[in-house]
């Protein structure tokens, strides 16, 4: 129920975030042609960059001795480990995306925490990867007017937008990139977004 009273405020934060990004471009030159207005469809989509460019790199970043690492000192009992968080990632941008799409997930998910078969570093990654590349498939068929549209929930009996879908996703993807942070610096790596700053 928490998370659900977070929905209105995460979609302010990734409308802003896209616009932002849109907002950062280089005025048009005069003899130029201002570009269009951004369209749902690209907001959405630019959005998706966020987290595909931060979770992407901090999955690589863990070294493959290191991908079963969990924390064990503290409240951090039955978590999962840095190869769990970032094939649960995976498996739910798959689940996420098959809903927007009305379709069933183009691979065996596993469930939300992806499939016995992937195992290592390097099939984690490509997984996440993978998984991304259909997520982007999904958020460029989302449009004015079927962004409003209920869709069947993945985790639930009940109806759901697209764009909340996208929205929530991209929500999910930054909660479990903060354990990956977590896990990375208590082995002493530096994430990738955090270097040079």
């Amino acid at each position: 129920m928490k998370k659900l009273l977070c929905l209105p405020f995460l979609a302010l934060l990734f409308v802003a975030c896209a616009q932002a990004q849109t907002a950062a471009a280089p005025p048009a030159k005069p003899q130029e042609k201002p570009s269009q207005p951004p369209t749902v469809t690209m907001i959405l989509d630019r959005g998706l960059n966020y987290p595909e460019s931060e979770v992407g790199p901090a999955a690589e970043a863990m070294p493959a001795d290191k991908y079963e690492f969990a924390p064990t000192n503290g409240e951090f009992k039955g978590v999962r480990t840095f190869g769990q968080q970032v094939r649960h990632v995976a498996a739910t941008n798959y689940m996420f995306c098959a809903a927007i799409l009305s379709e069933k997930p183009p691979v065996d998910t596993g469930g939300e925490n992806g499939p016995s078969s992937v195992k290592t570093k390097d099939e984690s990654v490509k997984f996440l990867k993978d998984s991304y590349v259909y997520c982007h498939k999904a958020y460029s068929s989302i449009n004015d007017a079927n962004a409003a549209g209920q869709v069947q929930s993945p985790f639930g009996p009940n109806k759901v937008s697209r764009l909340g879908l996208a929205v929530m996703n991209v929500g999910h993807n930054f909660d479990h990139y903060g354990q990956m942070v977590e896990y990375l610096r208590m082995n002493g790596i530096i994430p990738p977004a955090s270097r040079g700053q």
